[in-house]
């Protein structure tokens, strides 16, 4: 069962990445007006770093289940439960609560802490 929870949530840091990724694309840079150019695509470049590195998270916590190291699930699990509860707390703080973000990073956490 504490498998099944590391994949779950493993499955919905990937969803939540990609998420990221198509509205900052969509949503946030098709109405911002970053000058100069060169800073737009710096902006954007950083933005889509932490969509490839949650998806990266979220691929180590989908393959923790079949490794036969119990110190490298422990560390996945922990590094990971870290990265997405800052990204959920920044998330919840800069959105005043009002944005779902921080609820799917929340389940992210939760469901990695609890199949550990």
């Amino acid at each position: 069962m504490r498998d099944l929870l590391l994949q779950c949530s493993g499955l919905a840091a990937i969803a939540i990445a990609l998420i990221h990724g198509m509205l900052g694309e969509t949503k946030v840079f098709a109405r911002a007006s970053i000058e100069p150019a060169r800073l737009r695509t710096l902006i954007r470049l950083v933005w889509q770093t932490s969509t490839v590195a949650w998806i990266g998270g979220g691929v180590l916590l989908l393959a923790a289940p079949w490794m036969d190291s119990n110190p490298a699930r422990h560390w996945i699990v922990a590094t990971f439960a870290v990265v997405f509860g800052f990204a959920a707390l920044a998330n919840a703080f800069a959105t005043r609560g009002r944005h779902y973000g921080w609820v799917g990073m929340g389940a992210v956490v939760a469901l990695a802490v609890a199949g550990y």
